[in-house]
């Protein structure tokens, strides 16, 4: 009788856990929609509004903390929205004062589509990391919302944020000048895309050297370079390429190795360019 009732007792402490776990498992139904920067076509936001299938009474949520000057971000992307959507629309722009605003977290975990614009990375991470908006973002993902997000806004995606500093030269450049070791500063961002690092505005500003420099850091990660007015599609490990110009790709470095004097060096490499209707995964 005493082992009936101790069984019966651990499944009941068992059940509630098994419950938790599955759900901390299970599999993530929303999409991302990486712009690169630049302009936004009316096909290219017509193909991010089929992203997010967006139904009559559904929303768009825009997060414009990445920018010095909010309300224009917001502006602009409004103007290219409202000819392709007649969902509703709203600007949150969070601040840690407001970052505990119940009502505006509850509407962003019910959003269907949110986007980030540009700006500066950093500056929207400092408002949003270990904060509710955080995790209002991640539980909207979750649960099927389209997080979609340009330059600033594409950076932020992945766990490991290219920031665009150097760390060796403390004067911004667009492009960097080497490929040294320990140069590039990487910090966390919303960790929507845990398997890769992302980079923007990658053909037109010549980024490579920022991209080899992170994939020599980081070489278990594909490095994703996305260049203006074209974005990536991310469905789980599956990817879609949409838009006017290219997207390039670099896996598996081999032999990654530092010389004495911070140089990277390796042996071989995975370069893939890709253009608007090519598909790719992850893995």
């Amino acid at each position: 009788m005493k082992k009936l009732i101790v069984s019966i007792i651990s499944c009941l402490i068992l059940f509630p856990l098994s419950i938790i776990a599955q759900s901390r498992n299970a599999p993530v139904k929303g999409k991302l929609f990486i712009i690169g920067g630049g302009d936004r076509s009316t096909e290219l936001m017509q193909t991010l509004i089929a992203t997010a299938r967006m139904k009559p009474n559904d929303y768009a949520v825009v997060l414009p903390m990445s920018s010095e000057y909010p309300d224009t971000s917001f502006y602009y992307f409004k103007e290219d929205y409202d000819p392709v959507c007649k969902n509703a629309i709203v600007c949150f722009n969070f601040t840690k004062q407001n970052s505990n605003s119940k009502s505006w977290l509850d509407s962003l975990e019910h959003a269907r589509l949110i986007f980030i614009t540009g700006g500066d990375q950093a500056r929207f991470m400092n408002i949003v990391l270990n904060s509710p908006i955080y995790a209002a973002i991640h539980t909207a993902y979750k649960n099927g919302a389209t997080i979609g997000g340009t330059s600033a806004g594409a950076a932020v995606m992945s766990k490991y944020m290219i920031t665009g500093n150097q760390l060796n030269d403390t004067s911004y450049s667009a492009t960097f000048a080497v490929v040294h070791d320990k140069n590039l500063e990487i910090k966390e961002g919303l960790g929507l895309l845990s398997s890769a690092i992302i980079d923007q505005h990658f053909i037109v500003r010549s980024r490579y050297n920022r991209l080899l420099s992170a994939i020599a850091k980081y070489p278990s990660l594909p490095c994703i370079g996305i260049d203006e007015a074209t974005a990536i599609i991310v469905q789980g490990d599956e990817i879609k390429v949409r838009g006017e110009s290219q997207v390039v790709v670099l896996k598996h470095p081999e032999q990654v190795q530092v010389t004495s004097k911070g140089l990277i060096k390796f042996k071989d490499l995975q370069f893939s360019v890709y253009t608007a209707g090519d598909t790719f995964t992850l893995r």
